[in-house]
């Protein structure tokens, strides 16, 4: 547990160097001493006790798009932006968490019913872990945590799962002796946020966070997800995520679309998910196939399995440290997104600010791969840019798109995890 003087030394302890190195990247150390120092001050202040401290990282979505609601691949990614928490245990039968810029959260821990008026409240995640823990033989206990976060909003990162993930491994290291595996974790996680919290979601998410490095899941098996960590060894490389703009509201249908014209497909082999359907079944079946449904969701069909063999290829890629390789990919997924699965703007959309932050992207000297993030239609960009070439990058891309929504970030080879 640290106390005043170990805060105090932070800037020289070398155990804290090596870690600031491994999660947050180089010439990061002043940043990172400042900002645990501050949170240290706060809860010490508040609670009058000494802490132990937690660090739980972004994610990203690496390749993979709109392939999990039909059972398919995704490659994903914990990233170099995180939410940390001090935290002391007690005795009392209550957790409360005191966020920086938020009102503090608190419940009973030996109160944990569900209750559809705390859906998408922040005390309901922690209910939901809490309630999880208990179902599956795990021990809980009560805590006091201060955090603050630096996981940006707006860009696709996860800044949910990443607290959910948070109070998992707060629990298990406190009372569960660090026994609670990772892909635990991440289950715990996925059953607070859509059971407890009241958003439906997938395990993509919590598992990035809660495994570390880039994590290949795939969703065959609903129930045994067959997911794999693996380490980021592309130095070379800075990732740059750009929020180039638009509005999500009332893109629900868009979205919805891209599922249920999949499935639509898939229900003519009898079939509910494309997983099911063999590709070269689908391609036999065209010239019937295209009286029976629309030639978007044939083009979307076809972005799945194609997108499916991407993901085992940018595996691969990441595994045997293959750049080149891992950047086609990439740029090939994202011309899939752009071209088939067709969600880089809404339908009627003329300002079309996803395809202008591609196609501005690739006309800058290095730029190594580009593609939209996550959901698509409006929002975020994501591109792999040459570390000597990125602050060209960057300045171009705020330029266009605003200092507030530009990102600078690397892969986190280290999941959510005790600090110090």
């Amino acid at each position: 547990m640290a106390d005043m003087n170990f805060i105090a030394n932070l800037a020289n302890n070398e155990d804290f160097k090596t870690k600031v190195k491994r999660f947050y990247g180089e010439d990061k150390l002043d940043y990172q001493v400042k900002r645990y120092q501050e949170i240290y001050d706060l809860h010490t202040k508040k609670y009058g006790k000494d802490g132990i401290f937690f660090s739980s990282p972004g994610r990203i979505e690496v390749c993979g798009n709109h392939t999990d609601h039909n059972n398919g691949k995704v490659l994903c990614a914990s990233i170099t932006v995180d939410t940390i928490a001090c935290v002391t245990p007690t005795n009392e039968a209550k957790i409360v968490v005191d966020s920086v810029g938020y009102d503090p959260v608190e419940i009973d821990i030996n109160n944990l019913f569900i209750d559809s008026k705390e859906y998408g409240n922040s005390a309901s995640l922690v209910k939901g872990v809490c309630a999880y823990y208990k179902q599956n033989g795990y021990n809980i206990g009560g805590f006091y945590a201060t955090t603050t976060s630096d996981v940006f909003r707006g860009a696709g990162v996860s800044s949910s799962a990443c607290f959910e993930v948070l109070i998992c491994e707060i629990l298990n290291d406190m009372y569960n002796e660090g026994k609670i595996d990772k892909v635990a974790k991440a289950k715990a996680s996925h059953y607070a946020e859509s059971v407890y919290f009241g958003k439906p979601c997938g395990l993509l998410d919590q598992s990035a966070i809660s495994l570390g490095g880039v994590s290949f899941i795939d969703f065959k098996s609903t129930k045994n997800l067959k997911i794999q960590s693996i380490d980021w060894n592309f130095e070379d490389m800075n990732i740059v995520l750009t929020n180039t703009g638009g509005d999500h509201c009332d893109l629900t249908n868009q979205y919805a679309d891209i599922r249920l014209e999949m499935e639509g497909v898939a229900k003519q082999f009898g079939v509910k998910k494309l997983r099911k359907v063999k590709e070269e079944d689908f391609y036999k079946a065209l010239p019937e196939l295209q009286e029976k449904v629309s030639g978007r969701a044939i083009l979307r069909a076809m972005h799945f399995f194609d997108e499916n063999k991407r993901v085992d290829s940018c595996a691969k890629a990441v595994k045997n440290a293959n750049e080149k390789k891992f950047c086609q990919a990439i740029n090939d997924s994202g011309q899939s997104s752009y071209m088939m699965l067709q969600n880089c703007y809404p339908l009627g959309d003329t300002a079309q600010r996803i395809p202008l932050g591609i196609n501005l992207s690739k006309r800058i000297e290095g730029v190594k791969a580009v593609r939209v993030h996550g959901g698509g239609f409006a929002g975020t960009i994501i591109a792999y840019v040459d570390k000597a070439k990125c602050n060209e990058y960057v300045d171009t891309m705020k330029k266009v798109f605003g200092d507030d929504n530009v990102f600078v970030i690397g892969v986190r080879n280290d999941g959510t995890c005790r600090v110090f």
